[in-house]
């Protein structure tokens, strides 16, 4: 099995590179695993203290528990991930059955951030993209996906994803294999990294 880890700041387009991956791969060869899937659940708060939650900072993420899906992916383990519900910061009473498969990709803010996380990966990848069209994806998504107003995803950014961004996600890029800038807008480096997976599926080696 080859784990692909891709992380980046909010907005550089990690989720649309991991996704050109699983086209190319197929549904049959790979599997897409999101660290937002392993946000802490703090469904026992009220909704207020929910929302003062900075969930920026690497310690929002359960990564203790994608480490144990991601040894049990290798082990050949069937595993429930969690579905967490961005509009009310919680995780739902649902889950998401990940069968193992010859290629597992992680994408998320933190994936490179954690050094155990880290371990757990065989290609270390960050996306690199400018912060003005992050923020401006941000915006979108936030309003759009996730019922925020305009006012709230601005408060947000400035109070924790920049912060956040400058102390633990741009340094992390120090620890990637393979930066890719732009995003998906970046076939050559798409391409690139999609021939050493496809080649790992060939012949079980990079």
């Amino acid at each position: 099995m080859l784990i692909i880890g891709i992380a980046g700041g909010t907005g550089s387009g990690k989720t649309s590179v991991a996704r050109s991956i699983m086209e190319r791969m197929g549904d049959a060869n790979a599997v897409l695993i999101s660290q937002d899937s392993y946000y802490l659940d703090h469904s026992e708060l009220s909704m207020e203290q929910r929302e003062r939650i900075n969930y920026d900072h690497p310690n929002a993420f359960d990564n203790e528990l994608l480490l144990q899906h991601l040894s049990r992916l290798r082990d050949g383990e069937t595993v429930e991930i969690p579905v967490y519900d961005f509009t009310v910061h919680a995780r739902s009473s649902e889950t998401e059955t990940v069968e193992p498969k010859q290629i597992v990709i992680v994408e998320g803010l933190h994936v490179l951030s954690d050094d155990h996380l880290r371990s757990g990966l065989d290609i270390k990848v960050f996306v690199d993209t400018d912060a003005d069209i992050r923020i401006l994806r941000r915006v979108v998504r936030d309003i759009q996906e996730r019922g925020r107003t305009l006012q709230s995803v601005v408060d947000q950014y400035l109070m924790t994803v920049k912060p956040m961004h400058d102390a633990f996600i741009e340094p992390s890029k120090k620890y990637a294999d393979i930066i890719i800038p732009e995003g998906a807008e970046n076939q050559i480096g798409i391409r690139m990294l999609t021939t050493l997976t496809e080649r790992y599926r060939k012949h079980g080696k990079l």
